[in-house]
């Protein structure tokens, strides 16, 4: 491990640097929204306009860096993304806070598949795992991070997007003077939503309603602990909390993944999720109660995105692999625009703590329709391979390709162990005596 994270310990201090900047946006926006007196809906489509931004990036990033090459395109990308975090408290309107945050969704795709394309070439058939997990980890810690920098300055000034942009700024430093060419970022074409929910209903339906999850959690928490009166400092935890929690559950959650059936523990692991929304329902303003809470929602949510990922490449040929991580990505992305809209209604016209409800909801969903898939004469998920590997929900449609990469790798690993063994049952019977 020491000498993977050598290979690329100057790219994952970029990304974590990027990853504070970026973090600190998220939570920014609920805070000074609600400064500006923005309502909860307005902050819905403001977060919304960020996943359909992140959505036409991964579409069009790739066919950038094949016509002026990665180091263009991630230096352009960043100056817009540097330069948009200035202009949020310069230009305090919703329509242009959602126009900003279309622009910044977009740049910051951009900026993943192009930092992602440089890890997966840095990567050996050997090493991917370990690269993508490190990846991981740097863009968990650095939004983890963020919060913390979040409590350094008032919202109600420019000073902390000012430190978010050059924090972004001086993230290109490492990444920039220490990367080699790679050949240009080939993405394959997503495979059709139908014929990805014909190969695997529950990990289509259930990737589209966590997308709508994460989503709500990572663009409308902090509306929430701004509408129950939680202080600067108190919002900053309760999100590094959401966050937080997907580090701790990642890898219990993961091993027992490559031991259990995966449709089970999807019912139990989203079931694990909307009881904790329930929780933080009832905790009213119960602080420790909400955090806690917030850990164990934000703890699945993360874990499970890997899982549909892994149970899809389950139920599918090696060569479908790339494909339907295309295909993935983008459904994932439609539930991400569409969970903070409905939240931000509910809030709105409900009460603050609708986000519990919707949230815990999306959870239910996911869990009864695992339960139904459990009682249709499908073929079981292969719980006994080792394909489930941690990866994040803002990656790019690279990472998510290369985690099917080293799922199709382990499968043909495994069937390769396995062949010998078929081979000799074969022939026992031939040579028994009196056969």
């Amino acid at each position: 491990m020491i000498q993977v994270l050598s290979a690329i310990w100057a790219l994952l201090l970029g990304i974590v640097l990027i990853m504070l900047g970026n973090g600190m946006q998220f939570t920014l926006i609920g805070i000074r929204g609600g400064i500006e007196g923005f309502s909860a809906a307005e902050l819905a489509i403001v977060t919304s306009a960020y996943f359909a931004g992140f959505l036409a990036g991964a579409r069009y990033a790739p066919v950038m860096i094949r016509r002026v090459g990665h180091v263009r395109v991630f230096a352009a990308l960043g100056s817009f993304v540097s330069a948009g975090l200035i202009a949020f408290p310069l230009l305090a309107d919703p329509i242009a806070w959602t126009l900003l945050r279309l622009l910044l969704g977009f740049c910051m795709s951009g900026i993943y598949v192009t930092a992602e394309s440089w890890l997966n070439d840095a990567a050996t058939n050997e090493t991917r795992g370990k690269v993508l997990a490190a990846y991981m980890i740097a863009q968990t810690l650095g939004i983890i991070g963020a919060q913390g920098l979040l409590t350094l300055g008032d919202a109600g000034t420019s000073v902390l997007f000012i430190g978010a942009s050059i924090l972004v700024s001086i993230s290109f430093a490492p990444i920039l003077l220490s990367i080699s060419p790679v050949p240009a970022a080939a993405v394959t074409r997503p495979m059709s939503l139908w014929r990805l929910f014909s190969g695997s209903p529950l990990g289509t339906v259930g990737i589209f309603l966590l997308g709508a999850a994460y989503a709500t959690q990572s663009g409308m928490a902090a509306v929430f602990g701004t509408q129950i009166a939680m202080t600067a400092p108190q919002i900053s935890l309760f999100v590094a909390m959401l966050f937080g929690g997907a580090l701790v559950l990642q890898y219990p959650i993961g091993w027992l993944s490559d031991r259990l059936d995966r449709r089970r523990l999807i019912l139990w692991t989203s079931a694990l999720g909307a009881a904790s929304c329930a929780a933080g329902w009832m905790a009213g303003d119960g602080l420790w109660f909400l955090m806690g809470a917030a850990f164990l929602a934000g703890g699945v949510t993360t874990p499970l995105y890997a899982l549909f990922l892994a149970y899809t490449n389950d139920a599918l040929s090696v060569e479908d692999m790339p494909a339907a991580s295309g295909g993935l990505v983008l459904t994932f992305g439609i539930g991400a625009i569409i969970g903070p809209l409905v939240t931000g209604w509910a809030m709105q016209h409900v009460d603050p703590y609708a986000f519990w409800l919707v949230l815990g909801s999306t959870f239910t969903l996911i869990a009864l329709y695992a339960l139904y898939r459990m009682t249709q004469n499908v073929r079981p998920a292969m719980s006994t391979s080792d394909s489930y590997l941690g990866v994040v929900p803002t990656a790019s449609s690279v990472a998510v390709e290369a985690a099917g990469s080293w799922a199709a790798e382990q499968a043909a690993e495994q069937g390769d162990e396995e062949d010998p063994e078929e081979d000799e049952e074969d022939e026992t019977p031939d040579t028994m005596p009196g056969s």
